[in-house]
């Protein structure tokens, strides 16, 4: 079976499964209604932070890997060092 699982199709389904309007979720997540949408189409130039804003409300964790970095990193304000805020 193949799956095209996006970003976007896992906020998509937690924004449902949660009861959220997209209004509601940017709402909540301090965005606009346009960046809930950008992210569930696929947009190609969504920040982050935005990102990051959206799924902290939907419990959703986003989880950073490189092979620069000694270990995988998630993505919430309190665990960014502070070298990568620069």
């Amino acid at each position: 079976m193949d799956y095209d699982i996006t970003i976007g199709t896992i906020v998509r389904y937690h924004r449902k499964k949660a009861g959220l309007t997209q209004i509601e979720l940017a709402d909540l997540a301090d965005v606009g209604k346009a960046s809930i949408h950008e992210v569930e189409t696929g947009h190609p130039t969504v920040q982050l932070e935005t990102l990051r804003s959206i799924c902290q409300v939907l419990n959703i964790d986003i989880c950073l890997k490189s092979p620069l970095m000694e270990q995988p990193m998630l993505i919430d304000n309190a665990d960014i060092p502070a070298r990568y805020k620069e």
